[in-house]
């Protein structure tokens, strides 16, 4: 294995180097003391299997550095080092493996190089979901644009059930507590269901929603989000929790109060 250890605070990216090499005897360590000099590196033709990186540099952000090495070398797996608990969500977006919290230990480490050699997931998925805050939806890096503003919330709400089916009369008491249910309100969610599916079509995902005679549901193996790798206990996920779930929709407290509970 090839890693890269990238930290612009010398005795820092020393201590990462020597962790790295104590938890994987056999890994092969580069070590840069700048994002630029790693960005160069990968130029000339290194890609590493797993880049661990600083996120608060001076000449690019690990932010930034974890996106260019994406662009350059697809198949290496970040994993974030770094003393802020607070950068995980935008950890997660760009769709890091690991995120170790500083000071480095070769436990954290080693927990993280095991994880890494772990089977990738399927790359199928289009969609990608951010539950943890406000609810926001993207296809292909862009935001997923519907007729309707209800049908997002529909759609976050087929989130929450996690693949479970609903119908109707289910997304009628929930989407709309203060209204009984009736003629008017069912044409709605069929209006709704009808902008949903176009969208997701729109960005060659329509497998996403899966329609049966009376129920719908979301096929959550199509679907990247946050909320679903927090259960699997995604390290990344986990981190990137911060208290908030769909925080633009009231009837996500209860699952918001299980989130609580599971932290």
């Amino acid at each position: 294995m090839k890693c890269f250890a990238v930290d612009d605070e010398p005795m820092v990216l020393s201590l990462l180097e020597r962790t790295i090499r104590e938890a994987a005897p056999a890994c092969t360590v580069q070590a840069f003391g700048s994002a630029l000099d790693a960005l160069v590196a990968v130029d000339a033709g290194t890609h590493p299997d797993v880049a661990f990186l600083d996120i608060e540099m001076y000449d690019m952000t690990g932010l930034a550095l974890a996106k260019a090495l994406r662009e350059r070398s697809p198949e290496t797996k970040i994993v974030f080092v770094t003393g802020y608990a607070e950068y995980a969500l935008e950890a997660f977006n760009v769709r890091a493996r690991g995120y170790v919290l500083k000071p480095v230990t070769v436990e954290k480490i080693r927990a993280e190089l095991e994880d890494v050699q772990e089977p990738a997931r399927p790359p199928a998925t289009v969609v990608r979901v951010q539950t943890f805050g406000h609810f926001e939806v993207f296809a292909h890096g862009e935001p997923v644009r519907f007729a309707h503003a209800k049908t997002k919330e529909l759609l976050a709400y087929l989130i929450d059930r996690r693949g479970a089916s609903v119908n109707t009369a289910e997304v009628c008491a929930v989407l709309w507590e203060d209204r009984p249910d009736g003629p008017s309100v069912r044409s709605y969610v069929r209006t709704l269901l009808s902008d949903l599916s176009n969208a997701l079509q729109r960005v060659g995902a329509d497998d996403v929603l899966v329609k049966r005679r009376n129920s719908f549901s979301v096929d959550c193996a199509r679907v990247e989000c946050d909320y679903f790798r927090f259960l699997e206990g995604d390290m990344a996920a986990v981190h990137a929790y911060r208290g908030e779930y769909l925080s633009q929709y009231s009837w996500a407290e209860m699952t918001l109060g299980n989130l609580e509970r599971l932290r």
